[in-house]
């Protein structure tokens, strides 16, 4: 398909409309973008939303198509694994990876959006458009209609196709919902859960107060604080805790007195360098947290949900962002086989996508539990103990789920979570009757679980589980 002469409008400069407004732009279209909110590179505009990100392969993979890669790494602080903090300050750093080159990054989410805009505008073809609100899209006739934020004024653009990037909000999403001209599948779930940003200010001489390099948890059960380090020596602390269950909760959590008396009795170590914490818990909201699912993602060859409007999920994986960046990738493999229209595109990359981010939605619930509760029991330790020493002594025969998940970007989602979870399985059994240990010969280990989990698998392929 010819795209010399293709408008595309693109709904949100967020990180992931910002990404495929610079890829379509470096493939020739002529792209435009409408962004509700300020241009955040003139304001500040992060008001207690996740002001960093955990930044991994899948999403470097994306920064590479682009040729960012270097651009990108200058803001990037490699945390090698989780640093656990117990109720009596005792800490553990649990690596994510027996192999030593394999790390996540802390990212701040206002730096790399504002690189990713820079990138985008110095392509003639693509113009940014801020203070534009969405009010609803008319898919029949490929048009949207937008609110001046300032002015009031409305307006309507239109364009040979829409594609929305505006996060779990989607206006284009709730078009397809409200419209019901066609059969429009949506499930929207949220955790009992809701999360609020907090900070560990740096020491007076701007360094870390706390180690530089993890992602620190604080898992007590049903709740937990953790923390991503920024360049500025600062820490963003998030606290994630029930509405209304348990003795403190979001509801209850009313008064300074009760939220000290709560950080006093759980997280002692956090607070001793958190002075500023009832400030912050005062000032920041306190946000939900949800899951969405959608089908179908694409209206005829018109418009497009893409990024969280499709796709939403809890960021229990740190993989929301990076399984954004993956879409802008599989979208232009797609736009790579010379397809004849864009609804045969749009049908292509849903066919070929929704799997595996209906995948890593329900692997991010998974690794709520196992963070707020599982990485404090032993047997989950244990598993921990031997997975580290297969990918060690084994990097290129065992991968463990989460590095399958986020160190194997080659493989989907989809085919990770089903041979993570079998590994997962076979390891917690195994270690439940006593047939391995991590005293065992690593070598007798690995040939256990790789029989045991291949045994796994295909009880689940006889059952139609897969």
């Amino acid at each position: 398909m010819s795209n010399k002469q293709q408008n595309i409008l693109i709904i949100g400069a967020g990180l992931c409309g910002s990404l495929l407004a610079l890829r379509l732009g470096q493939r020739g279209y002529n792209v435009n973008v409408y962004e509700m909110r300020q241009d955040l590179r003139r304001t500040d505009i992060s008001a207690g939303r996740s002001i960093n990100l955990a930044f991994s392969d899948r999403g470097n993979k994306a920064m590479k198509l682009v040729g960012m890669e270097d651009k990108v790494k200058s803001l990037c602080i490699p945390m090698n694994g989780r640093m656990l903090h117990d109720k009596d300050g005792n800490t553990f750093l649990s690596n994510y990876s027996g192999r030593d080159y394999e790390y996540i990054n802390s990212i701040s989410r206002g730096q790399l959006n504002a690189l990713l805009l820079d990138e985008a505008e110095k392509h003639k073809n693509v113009t940014i458009h801020f203070n534009k609100k969405c009010k609803s899209v008319d898919f029949e006739k490929t048009t949207a209609l937008f609110e001046d934020f300032n002015t009031k004024e409305k307006f309507i653009e239109d364009a040979d196709c829409i594609i929305a990037t505006d996060g779990a909000g989607s206006a284009l999403r709730k078009s397809y919902f409200l419209e019901r001209k066609f059969l429009f599948s949506f499930s929207q779930q949220w955790l009992s859960h809701g999360y609020k940003e907090l900070s560990i200010l740096p020491t007076k001489d701007g360094d870390y107060k706390t180690y530089k390099n993890a992602l620190h948890i604080w898992p007590r059960g049903d709740f937990m604080i953790i923390a991503l380090p920024n360049l500025d020596g600062s820490f963003t602390v998030t606290l994630f805790l029930s509405y209304n269950e348990g003795d403190y909760n979001f509801n209850n959590l009313t008064t300074p007195e009760i939220v000290t008396e709560f950080f006093e009795k759980e997280f002692p170590d956090a607070l001793e360098i958190m002075p500023n914490l009832v400030d912050d818990f005062f000032e920041n909201p306190t946000a939900p947290l949800g899951t969405v699912k959608c089908s179908p993602w694409h209206y005829k060859g018109n418009t497009l949900l893409m990024g969280d409007s499709a796709h939403a999920i809890v960021p229990f994986y740190g993989q929301g962002m990076n399984a954004s960046f993956e879409d802008v990738v599989e979208f232009d493999k797609v736009l790579d086989q010379d397809l004849e229209n864009w609804e045969a595109i749009f049908a292509t990359y849903e066919n070929n996508r929704k799997p595996d981010t209906d995948a890593i939605a329900d692997l991010a619930i998974d690794n709520f539990h196992e963070m707020k509760d599982h990485v404090g029991q032993p047997i989950f330790q244990e598993k921990r103990k031997i997975e580290m020493a297969l990918e060690k002594e084994f990097p290129n025969d065992y991968s463990s789920k989460y590095s399958l998940v986020t160190f194997n970007e080659q493989i989907g989602y989809r085919e990770a979570m089903l041979k993570g979870r079998a590994q997962d399985k076979a390891i917690l059994n195994m270690l439940t009757d006593n047939i391995i240990s991590s005293e065992d010969d690593i070598k007798d280990i690995l040939e256990k679980v790789k029989t045991e989990t291949e045994a796994i698998l295909e009880d689940d392929r006889v059952a139609g589980l897969h």
